[in-house]
């Protein structure tokens, strides 16, 4: 008898064993695999609000020193290496564009970028001034660097007379972009006229000379 009672009493103590070896199993299952949805550049991903900044920095130096070109696809970040590519895409609208970093900004609490104006038309911004935006960081470094072209038409000692031949030059030709350098300790006020490329600023280059604006072609490193 105290040896049947021995078996009927070991088998909830056996039951309860199993059961916690189960449960123990149970918690130490591994997690399931992450969907293929989440990429990587999510994880770089940025939100906040965009502003666009244009006319009052045109032709001035930016935090890299390169020269401020509010019709050029470039931003302003505050911590992002500079030359690195970022797509912005507008939250209200969904519209998207990549720029490139080249100066430092915005200083203001809640905004996380500062778009030139040729990005923020591109992403419909220009008109609210600021908009909800998502950055994606698409190089942390720098692409291989590809020339740009300009065409300048003239390069004065006085702004005043730089920005009278903008004013002359911009509904013709497109916007001209007055650009400060010195030279010798002095000022000089260049003004020049963006093109897609080479054939396009030779094109652009004969179209002035026949206009009576002599000419010439620059090429421009980034």
């Amino acid at each position: 008898m105290m040896k049947s009672g021995s078996l009927h009493a070991g088998k909830p103590v056996w039951l309860l064993t199993a059961l916690l070896a189960t449960a123990f199993c149970i918690r130490r299952a591994a997690p399931p695999a992450l969907s293929p949805a989440i990429s990587s550049a999510a994880e770089h991903a940025l939100t906040g609000f965009a502003s666009w900044y244009g006319d009052d920095f045109q032709g001035k130096p930016t935090s890299s020193r390169e020269i401020y070109d509010m019709y050029a696809m470039t931003a302003a970040h505050k911590s992002l290496p500079f030359e690195t590519r970022v797509r912005v895409v507008n939250l209200d609208n969904a519209k998207s564009t990549v720029v490139r970093i080249n100066d430092r900004g915005p200083f203001i609490e809640g905004r996380i970028i500062d778009l030139s104006l040729a990005a923020a038309r591109a992403i419909d911004m220009v008109g609210m001034g600021t908009a909800p935006v998502r950055l994606e960081i698409l190089s942390d470094s720098p692409a291989p660097a590809e020339p740009e072209y300009r065409v300048q038409v003239g390069s004065f000692l006085r702004e005043e007379s730089a920005r009278e031949l903008e004013t002359r030059l911009k509904n013709e030709f497109g916007p001209a972009s007055p650009e400060t350098f010195t030279l010798e300790g002095r000022s000089f006020y260049r003004v020049r006229l963006r093109a897609a490329d080479r054939n396009a600023a030779t094109l652009l280059s004969r179209r002035l000379a026949e206009a009576g604006f002599p000419a010439f072609v620059v090429e421009k490193r980034r």
